[in-house]
């Protein structure tokens, strides 16, 4: 989903609970890693795999000037034959420590999973969840996002509206940094910009 469309997903959402609820939450996640300079980790379950957050918080990282944004993808099945950025394994957030946060999100809650997420909890790192919300998860999370299957919105429409809102200018330490009007701005110039000539 690009900014246009979330732009538009943001209209059609005004006045509903969302805008704030995801704006809330990115603020608690971008001030969790800006505070510990970075330190994401990102991890979903065996079956679902948050591979598009991901890659839309590097763009977000990028693009608000804010590299603690960039998360390190988790990933169940990861081999060490993958590229570098898709071969780390839960193994990883066994070694999770002290000023680190780790973003779950997850559809349902498999016990492994929920057993390293406790663990990496004991060990000082902050956990942030996105889910439906009453289970385990929620219970161990310091800050979560509930999403349950009754909601308006589904869980990757959430990710998407959370990914934007924390590359937004939240204030905090002088950097430049651009706020999503400044991106759309320069992403509608880009857009009806005459071509460059063909040398």
């Amino acid at each position: 989903m690009d900014a246009v469309r979330v732009a538009l997903l943001r209209e059609v959402l005004a006045g509903t609970e969302w805008l704030g609820a995801t704006r809330r939450f990115a603020g608690v996640l971008r001030g969790s890693v800006v505070a510990h300079g970075g330190g994401l980790l990102l991890v979903g379950t065996p079956v679902y795999e948050p591979w598009h957050l991901a890659a839309h918080l590097v763009d977000e990282a990028a693009w608000s000037g804010t590299p603690e944004l960039a998360p390190t993808l988790v990933r169940h099945d990861a081999r060490p034959c993958d590229p570098p950025h898709l071969a780390v394994g839960p193994g990883r957030i066994e070694a999770a420590r002290r000023g680190e946060t780790l973003l779950v999100v997850a559809p349902e809650e498999p016990a492994p999973l929920l057993e390293r997420v406790h663990s990496a909890r004991r060990s000082g790192v902050t956990v942030l969840a996105l889910g439906p919300g009453g289970g385990e998860l929620a219970a161990m999370a310091h800050d979560m996002l509930a999403v349950p299957d009754t909601a308006e919105l589904d869980l990757d429409t959430v990710q998407h509206l959370v990914s934007a809102a924390a590359g937004e200018n939240a204030g905090g330490p002088a950097r430049v940094r651009r706020g999503f009007r400044d991106r759309l701005a320069r992403l509608a110039e880009a857009l009806t910009a005459p071509p460059p000539p063909p040398w």
